[in-house]
């Protein structure tokens, strides 16, 4: 098991993640694909979850906030036979790693709102009420780092 980081758009890594978000956001969520991919795609550090026979088969996104103190989780999606496997909270835990490193403060996120007991277990709380986001209703939650 490995995961890998990449900010390369260009790179096998980003492409892996890519695959991964289209099976789950796209193909099994019916999210459009111009709503999927975004313009933040070149801003984002891509991480993606390797198995032991080096399989691709979860991934997150995280944007940095302008004010350099936040980060943001964005695009967890781990395939549909890895669920319920710690592969998820394996990805933020790495992700949460990274952004300390980087000397954010503060990460926040849009969980669906069928994740939010998820990201709840891992320490996040959630802010606001319930919105609607790509048609699906989704939760603000943000956790504080260090």
């Amino acid at each position: 098991m490995k995961i890998l980081t990449s900010g390369d758009t260009l790179s096998e890594i980003y492409l892996e993640a890519l695959k991964i978000r289209m099976a789950v956001f796209v193909k099994e969520q019916q999210i459009p694909y111009a709503i999927e991919v975004d313009q933040y795609e070149a801003l984002c550090v891509h991480f993606v979850y390797y198995d032991d026979e080096n399989q691709a088969i979860g991934t997150l996104r995280l944007l940095p906030d302008t004010d350099k103190q936040t980060m943001t989780l964005q695009r967890l999606a781990v395939l549909k036979p890895y669920r319920k496997t710690n592969i998820g909270s394996l990805l933020v835990k790495a992700s949460e790693s990274f952004a300390i490193k980087q000397d954010y403060h503060e990460m926040i996120l849009h969980a669906q709102l069928t994740s939010h007991r998820f990201y709840q277990n891992l320490g996040y709380i959630a802010v606001g009420r319930p919105f609607q986001e790509a048609d699906i209703p989704h939760i603000k939650m943000k956790r504080t780092l260090k």
